[in-house]
């Protein structure tokens, strides 16, 4: 604070003649400038001062004789390390008229400092001495440097001292770093005689904001020696003025006078009370971490923070993992939880890596089935749950159901595991009924977010649910799943990413293309696992079959095609190998087909033959078939389905569509049953193959008329959402009408008069009328030029 200037005083009067009332005592902390202040009282009396000091104390009656045979003003330095015979002895003074000024510390201690106190203030005021205001600090800095400090120069000051004057004067020329005057003044105030607070003012230094009761083990004292040794070190000048923190300045010179050894002593001392104390780990761990702790206990503090993130936030977890390794943990003590964590991540992990503790090995079994179920491999996943222990084989009943062992996953069933573990596995044992095991599903999907189970999952229910909801053609429930999942961001990133995969989809499932390639182009640069890879490539190839995109189609088959070499399929994955299968036949690579068809029917034959997946693997045959136009295949698949009586409206409908196809595809074409038929599929949320059914009825018929109604239908169907620049007027696109616009991207696509013709439903001879009018229009002589204009006015599609 600003200091006013000390006008002359005479001190023979009460108030210097009328004057302001005289200074008499002076409060201030070590180096707040109290010597400094009584020199300048001193050098505004108008009479003669006489000094009593510790030092010379014991000559203290003489210096009171000879003040009053001078008639001189006595000032009194450090009043507080006075004995108590002397203080009362000047106490008497002051109230026989001796003239005197008294500097002390603000903590009065005993009685006898008190009396004088209160003996000299009564004749004058008393001044207390803070921190410098800026343009002290600032004068005070600029005699120290010897030229006016810069205003970035002053601020960094002022936040090294916090105002207190000696500080300021200590760093004024190196705010940032240790002068070594500040280090020796240190040493002699903390290390001095007595009960100094040395180890108090150690954890203080670390500067970790730590609790009362940390701060109280780590010191070795109780709550009553703490607060004295607060008091003490606040008068010694070393606390912050507004607080208990340690001034940055003086925290740092503290800490550089520490050998390396007594650094690691005092990390490893704060450690052991965080811990003794019940300290929360992850905050424990953070104030470790800022202290740059590296000793056995910390390294045991931060295991402890990641052992607790590795569910909920296991980007955190694996970095609390690093810290822990980096400070000296057991590699065998970190090793389970850092492969759960990273499993989350979806990141690779090293089971062959340290053996883990005894009691972490079952852990470690089902990071390994977790693993395994992440890249596809569910048989690989349940042998290794079953073997883990509980819960373990809890777990495993999805994945064995999955696999076609329904003995097993029975028995698996009865093991103990947390509630909502037992409340997937009760749901996975109904997947043979589709819409049985949806609601189970949705059960345990609000189990595992009321209550996330602390174990590596290899699939969570609102993956399976949303699964087991398309399949049994209730799209807005597996929506609804997916949606909870996302916003809970429960399973980590790697179910995030699994999530967002089957909510495009459901989506592409119910026609709505565009809103499923939003959702696939944000995985376009991420690395997936086996299980999501399969997942991407299903999507690409569904969304590139229904656009007839022949190039998207190769290359969503050139990711599918060595994850399906494998033949590592399970049910869940059923509507996602269609799609692959189809793209199979569509592009002639047909030894991939029949192992997988042969691998999924024997998991639905171990199974009992449930009819809503017997349905889904008919169902693959009869799209296989209608691709490569083989009409016998068809027939044979569509006896098959009708031998079938499931209960699903959505398998009803496929039974019943199958039918119709087979014959549609000799050409025997009711165009009211293709009608019926189609609408039930649109109703069972299958538009798509809706559309193709009317399609393919309606370029077989012979009936003139019903062509025409056909293919209007088809068209309603297929219709995707319509692009912002589709709304462009027509003299923007050269008159094109949109049904020229919609051939014209396909032109440009590269595709043929049969492709496009396969897409639109139209015939290759409608394909060929429709651009030869666009050639007209445009004014196009030949293909060269066609293409030319069309990409000048189709720049996007271009």
């Amino acid at each position: 604070m600003r200091r006013p200037p000390v006008p002359p005083v005479d001190y023979r009067t009460d108030a210097g003649r009328g004057g302001a009332a005289r200074v008499t005592v002076v409060v201030g902390v070590d180096g707040a400038g109290r010597t400094h202040r009584l020199g300048e009282i001193a050098a505004a009396a108008d009479r003669p001062v006489v000094r009593v000091t510790p030092a010379i104390a014991d000559d203290l009656t003489g210096c009171l004789a000879q003040a009053r045979a001078e008639g001189a003003v006595v000032v009194v330095d450090d009043a507080h390390r006075l004995t108590p015979q002397v203080l009362r002895a000047l106490a008497v003074a002051a109230r026989d008229g001796t003239a005197m000024v008294v500097a002390r510390r603000p903590t009065i201690d005993r009685p006898e400092l008190a009396d004088l106190d209160e003996a000299v203030a009564a004749a004058g005021v008393v001044e207390q001495l803070g921190p410098l205001d800026p343009d002290a600090l600032a004068a005070l800095v600029a005699t120290a440097l010897g030229e006016p400090p810069t205003a970035r120069h002053l601020a960094a000051v002022q936040t090294a001292s916090a105002g207190l004057a000696a500080v300021a004067v200590a760093v004024a020329a190196d705010p940032d770093g240790t002068p070594p005057a500040l280090v020796a003044r240190l040493q002699r105030r903390i290390t001095g005689p007595g009960d100094s607070p040395a180890a108090l003012a150690a954890v203080l230094a670390l500067g970790l904001g730590l609790t009362d009761d940390v701060v109280c083990a780590a010191a070795g004292l109780d709550l009553t020696q703490t607060a004295a040794g607060m008091r003490a070190l606040r008068d010694m000048g070393l606390l912050t003025p507004d607080g208990e923190q340690m001034i940055p300045a003086v925290a740092r010179a503290l800490l550089a006078d520490l050998s390396a050894s007594e650094r690691r002593r005092l990390h490893e001392t704060v450690a052991r009370a965080l811990l003794a104390t019940g300290a929360e780990p992850v905050r424990a761990a953070a104030q470790l971490r800022a202290a740059r702790a590296r000793t056995p206990t910390a390294a045991d503090v931060y295991r402890q923070a990641a052992d607790q993130l590795r569910f909920t936030d296991p980007g955190a977890a694996l970095s609390w993992y690093d810290d822990a390794l980096d400070a000296g943990a057991d590699p065998t003590l970190v090793a389970a939880g850092r492969a759960e964590a990273a499993t989350l991540l979806g990141l690779p992990v090293d089971l062959d890596g340290p053996a883990a503790a005894p009691s972490d090995a079952a852990r470690l079994a089902m990071v390994a089935g977790a693993a395994a179920a992440y890249d596809g491999r569910a048989g690989r996943a349940a042998t290794a749950l079953v073997g883990a222990g509980d819960p373990g084989p809890v777990l495993a009943v999805a994945a064995l159901m999955a696999t076609g062992q329904p003995e097993s996953a029975r028995t698996g069933a009865t093991g103990q595991a947390p509630l909502p573990l037992r409340r997937l596995a009760e749901a996975s044992l109904t997947v043979g009924d589709p819409g049985e095991a949806l609601p189970l599903m949705i059960e345990a999907a609000e189990s595992f977010e009321q209550t996330p189970p602390a174990v590596a999952v290899p699939d969570l229910p609102h993956a399976l649910g949303a699964l087991v909801a398309v399949t049994a053609g209730d799209v807005s429930s597996a929506e609804y799943l997916l949606g909870r999942a996302l916003t809970s961001g429960i399973g980590g990133p790697v179910a995030v990413n699994r999530h967002r995969l089957l909510l495009a989809w459901a989506r592409m499932r119910t026609g709505r293309y565009d809103t499923a390639l939003a959702e696939l182009r944000r995985l376009d640069d991420t690395a997936l696992p086996g299980r999501e890879r399969l997942m991407y490539a299903g999507l690409a190839a569904g969304i590139a079959r229904r656009s007839g995109d022949i190039a998207q189609l190769r290359t969503a088959w050139a990711v599918a095609d060595p994850v399906l070499a494998r033949r590592a399929v399970d049910l869940f994955q059923v509507e996602v190998v269609e799609e692959l299968l189809v793209a199979a036949a569509r592009l002639r690579h047909h030894q991939r087909i029949t192992p997988v068809i042969d691998e999924l029917d024997g998991i639905v034959d171990r199974l009992g033959r449930p009819a809503a997946w017997a349905v889904s693997i008919g169902w693959i045959r009869l799209q296989i078939a209608v691709v490569g136009e083989d009409a016998a295949a068809a027939a044979a698949a569509a006896a098959r389905l009708g031998a079938i009586d499931p209960d699903g409206q959505r398998q009803q409908a496929q039974c019943r569509a199958a039918a119709r196809w087979a014959d549609t595809l000799t050409g025997e074409v009711d165009a009211d049953a293709v009608l019926s038929d189609a609408a039930d599929l649109a109703a069972a949320e299958l538009p798509w193959e809706s559309s193709r059914l009317i399609g393919h009825a309606a370029i077989r018929t012979t009936d003139a008329s019903a062509a025409r109604r056909l293919l209007e239908r088809a068209r309603d169907l297929s219709r995707v959402e319509v692009a912002a620049n589709d709304t462009q007027p027509d003299a923007s696109r050269g008159g094109l009408s949109d049904r020229e616009v919609e051939v014209a991207r396909l032109v440009l696509a590269g595709r043929t008069h049969r492709e496009i013709g396969t897409q639109l439903f139209l015939s290759p001879k409608t394909v060929e009328h429709h651009v030869a009018r666009i050639r007209a229009k445009l004014g196009a002589t030949n293909r060269a030029e066609l293409i030319a204009t069309l990409r000048s006015l189709l720049p996007a599609e271009a």
